[in-house]
Parts: C-alpha cells; sequence; structure tokens
C-alpha cells in the first residue's frame, strides 16, 4: 500500500511515519498542501485531483498532518480539498472534519464541555469591552490565539491595564478574544496521546522555571507516567468528541482535584513524547490506519 502524506513540510514526523510505513512493508510520499491541483472540465465524466504527479485519489487513505499557514482561501481550499478526497471514498486521517473541530479552540471547548468534560471557564468574543469584562469578573485568565498550538502567543494578565493593552494590540490583527480562567494547579499537566480506542503514551510536562507555561516547545520538561484508568477514559472520549483517529490531549490536574481537558491537538507532534516513553508513536499511528483501512 502507498500512502500520500499531506504536510506543510518535511522534517522529522513525516521521517517517523515514512519509517514505520517501510518497516511494514509499505511505501509513502509526502506532498505539499500547495501543489494541489483539482481539475474540474466540462467533459470528462469525473473530477480529478493531482498533487506533485501523485494520484490522490487512487490512494486507500491519505495522512493529514500540518496544514500550511496562508490566507483564508487558501487554508478553505486545502481543507476543502481534503472533504473532497473523503467524500470519493479516500479515508483521511485525521479526517478533515476532526481538523476543523480541533483547530478552533472555541469549538472544541463547546463541544468538550457539551459531552460533560470539565474545561476551563471560558469567555470568547470580538469586542475589547467584553473583553475586559471577562477579565474583571474573572480576575485572572490566560488570553490564547483561537487557532494556534506549541503555546506560541498565551498571556496571562490579571491587571486591567495590562490587559487592555494586550486587548488593543490583538484588536489591530482583527483577533477573536479567546479568555480562560486560570485554574490552580501544581505548575504541571499531562499530555496523553491517543491512537484510535487506547492512549498509547502519557508525559507529565512541567515548565523548568516554574512557571505557568509547561509546552515542551518552549522549554517544559517532560517524564513518562502511567495515566490513572479514570484519566485514560476522559482522554479518549475527548478525541472521541472531535472525531479524531489520533491525538494530543492535554488534562489539567487542579488543585481541588478535578482534571480539566484543556485542548485535543488533531494535528499532534509527539517528539517529546517519544522521547520521554520510547513508545514508538508513529508505529502505532501507522498500524491504526492500516487496521482501519482493512476493514
Amino acid at each position: 500500500m502507498h500512502v500520500p502524506i499531506l504536510s506543510a513540510r518535511t522534517g522529522w514526523h513525516t521521517d517517523e511515519l515514512l519509517r514505520a510505513l517501510a518497516a511494514r512493508g509499505h511505501t509513502g510520499s509526502v506532498v505539499p498542501y500547495e501543489s494541489l491541483v483539482a481539475r474540474i472540465a466540462p467533459r470528462s465524466t469525473a473530477a480529478t485531483l493531482a498533487a506533485a504527479s501523485q494520484q490522490l485519489l487512487s490512494a486507500p487513505t491519505v495522512l493529514a498532518r500540518i496544514v500550511p499557514n496562508g490566507s483564508l482561501e487558501q487554508i478553505i481550499y486545502r481543507v476543502d480539498a481534503l472533504h473532497w478526497l473523503e467524500e470519493r471514498g479516500v479515508k483521511v486521517l485525521n479526517s478533515p472534519r476532526a481538523i476543523e473541530r480541533c483547530v478552533d479552540k472555541f469549538y472544541t471547548s463547546a463541544l468538550l464541555h457539551e459531552a460533560g468534560l470539565d474545561t476551563p471557564e471560558t469567555i470568547v468574543c470580538e469586542r475589547v469591552d467584553d473583553a475586559m469584562a471577562a477579565v474583571r469578573e474573572m480576575g485572572d485568565v490566560i488570553v490564547k490565539p483561537l487557532f494556534g498550538s506549541m503555546g506560541h502567543g498565551m498571556v496571562r494578565v490579571s491587571d486591567p491595564e495590562t490587559a487592555f493593552r494586550v486587548f488593543r494590540a490583538l484588536e489591530m490583527s482583527r483577533a477573536v478574544f479567546y479568555l480562560q480562567r486560570v485554574v490552580e494547579h501544581a505548575g504541571c499537566d499531562v499530555r496523553a496521546f491517543v491512537v484510535g480506542n487506547r492512549v498509547v503514551a502519557a508525559i507529565e510536562r512541567r515548565s523548568r522555571d516554574g512557571g505557568w507555561r509547561t509546552n515542551i516547545s518552549l522549554g517544559g520538561e517532560a517524564r513518562a507516567i502511567d495515566l490513572p484508568p479514570a484519566w485514560s477514559e476522559l482522554a479518549l472520549t475527548a478525541a472521541r468528541v472531535v472525531g479524531a483517529d489520533y491525538a494530543g490531549v492535554d488534562l489539567l490536574p487542579a488543585s481541588d482535584g478535578t482534571i480539566h481537558v484543556i485542548e485535543v491537538n488533531g494535528i499532534p507532534g509527539w517528539s517529546g513524547a517519544q522521547k520521554a516513553t520510547s513508545v514508538d508513536i508513529a508505529g502505532a499511528i501507522v498500524d491504526h490506519l492500516i487496521v482501519t483501512v482493512c476493514d
């Protein structure tokens, strides 16, 4: 079986997936999203899609990795192409619907809350006045970009004057304000890596300097842990809620004993988790993909 990997770029993660495919007797190739060419011809019986000479429609499955930054039109077209492939019988992993749900923090938080999972108190708005009212109400908040990952762009504010300057700067870029009440905790969180119906790896992440950011990409330290069954079930439920075949689910144990589901990443990285746990996560993803396609 040949598996195209749609990605913004080649790198460690795509290399790992290609290695895992080869180890199982399959082949793969990395296809840039920018190379997608759709042809809808008047006299043709069906539309076709070509990308870097790879006929994606003939593949039984496609691995969708990082969607590159671009204009709104570019991003919509790239995700629409994934929908289009899926509607024509190609298994896309993760599905474009799952990617859409996970990339939007508001949508993810709303779905998790509606599923009965504990999530931090959240306010999403567009006007500075509404964001300021949220700060005055909640007191200590973390402002996050609606779209984003790896902890980039997050700001913690409690002082109204500082918050106002932050919101004015964000307003210039027409940002949506996504604010979450700070959850008191012991300075660490948990990343559970879900593949299919199991948690294949879990790590505890802790800031080196004792701060509130624990992301490994920002210098956080990771160690392997065994998740309690109840925590594993939270992670599995969160992945099911967004429809992800594989996901990085972030859990935050609060000081009051509540386990909050903070985020579900539908295009997760796993280098830190693999280094800390020695689990072949790319292999687990490929094994799940093979079983899914064969079923």
